[in-house]
């Protein structure tokens, strides 16, 4: 069986490629030629480097590809951009190569019999603050970051499509961590420095998913032919900001001093890193989307259809995967 990985060489991406070389499976990892490898140190997969921006280009790969050794059974579309240096680029990148990527597949009569697409939960945006109801499949999406809002238009296009002629399946993971992962690192890393700072006064209801857990679910739905389906992934536990920091000073064996920053405080500075950043050319780690992720109250996310249907249970718990990271993170020498 072949398969298709997007965003190959990315944080998410190397951990499916692993896995479904793992699992058999004949293994394209799409990348650009000219980026990094070494997320897939000691992997051996076929590479391919698609022209995302150019559907004509993309076409007549892909009748190449036909030709040579026929169509992918399955694709994994992982790439996406997480940040960038102009707002527009989150459109471009993940909504408009997404629409390329499928409508050059679709033109070729190259649709793969599953392709699963890797949206976010901030494509619904967070959860009532003032209920703390977990977000629902039904509800309404209000993403309010320009990342959330370009992973929305890519699953409103596939929802547009007829199910039939080219099936899909949507996941929505919460926050992914795990060896390789930066965002969470730079949070171990300050607290290994001894500061824990956090933002506003109010808890913060946040949920995760270790990202060999969310791999397992890319599976499960194929296993599954979850087609047409959206499912939330998280590991099914609620934590707090605090008792988050709490658990990861533990497994650090550090203590760190607590500093809450105000609100306004908080986004004055990381309005002003989004304006330097911007003229500096530089995609700075604290921006405005950063800043509506970091101040949002209720993360929490309904993983009950994603149970009942794919038949998911975490095997990583926050305990246990944290402590497999920090452990990687030391071992690699990014932490002491």
């Amino acid at each position: 069986m072949k398969i298709l990985i997007t965003g190959a060489n990315g944080f998410i991406g190397s951990f499916v490629v692993e896995e479904a070389l793992n699992r058999g499976f004949e293994v394209w990892a799409a990348m650009r030629s000219s980026s990094s490898k070494d997320n897939l140190k000691g992997l051996n997969p076929n590479f391919i480097d698609l022209p995302y921006a150019d559907k004509e280009k993309l076409k007549a790969l892909f009748l190449q590809q036909k030709e040579s050794i026929g169509k992918w059974d399955y694709v994994v579309h992982t790439m996406g951009l997480t940040k960038c240096k102009q707002k527009t680029d989150f459109d471009v990148v993940n909504f408009q190569y997404t629409q390329n990527l499928v409508n050059a597949l679709i033109e070729t009569e190259m649709v793969p019999d599953h392709f699963v697409y890797m949206s976010s939960l901030s494509a619904f945006g967070d959860g009532d603050k003032v209920t703390l109801k977990e977000i629902k499949l039904d509800d309404t999406p209000t993403p309010n970051t320009y990342y959330g809002k370009s992973k929305l238009k890519s699953e409103n296009f596939l929802r547009s499509l007829d199910v039939e002629k080219f099936p899909y399946t949507i996941l929505r993971p919460t926050g992914v961590y795990g060896p390789k992962e930066k965002d969470y690192f730079v949070m171990l890393q300050t607290l290994s420095n001894h500061l824990n700072p956090g933002i506003g006064y109010d808890p913060q209801y946040i949920t995760f998913i270790y990202v060999k857990d969310l791999v397992k679910t890319i599976f499960l739905a194929i296993e599954k032919k979850a087609f047409g389906k959206a499912y939330f992934v998280a590991d099914g536990d609620v934590w707090t900001s605090d008792d988050y920091a709490a658990l990861c000073k533990r497994l650090l064996g550090v203590k760190a001093l607590t500093l809450k920053i105000p609100e306004f405080l908080a986004k004055g500075v990381c309005y002003a890193f989004d304006k330097v950043g911007g003229w500096m050319g530089v995609t700075p780690t604290l921006n405005i989307d950063k800043y509506n992720i970091l101040v949002a109250k209720n993360w929490k996310c309904d993983i009950e259809p994603l149970k009942n249907d794919l038949g998911f249970k975490a095997d990583y718990p926050l305990e246990r995967g944290m402590k497999e990271c920090i452990d990687w993170y030391r071992k690699e020498g990014w932490l002491k």
